[in-house]
């Protein structure tokens, strides 16, 4: 189910909101991968940062779709 979510946002890049251990977290979504462990993870920006970080499926739960509006990937040039 989460996989289905996230990959859905990753299509339409639509923001996620979720509560990541007992934080609440508000990401745009990159791409769904696995760990050296095997766990699934999720790869996403911030809001209001230009880092992407990483996010394990099992620590992720109330996940909610921002339809708000829509995001551009931010792809790192290197001079």
């Amino acid at each position: 189910m989460k996989s289905e979510i996230f990959s859905n946002a990753i299509k339409r890049r639509t923001s996620l909101q979720f509560l990541y251990g007992l934080n609440e977290i508000v990401i745009d979504p990159y791409f769904i991968s696995k760990d050296k462990l095997g766990n699934k993870v999720i790869y996403g920006r911030m809001e209001k940062s230009s880092e992407v970080k990483r996010f394990e499926y099992k620590m992720i739960a109330n996940i909610r779709v921002l339809t708000r509006k829509k995001f551009s990937p931010i792809i790192p040039i290197i001079s």
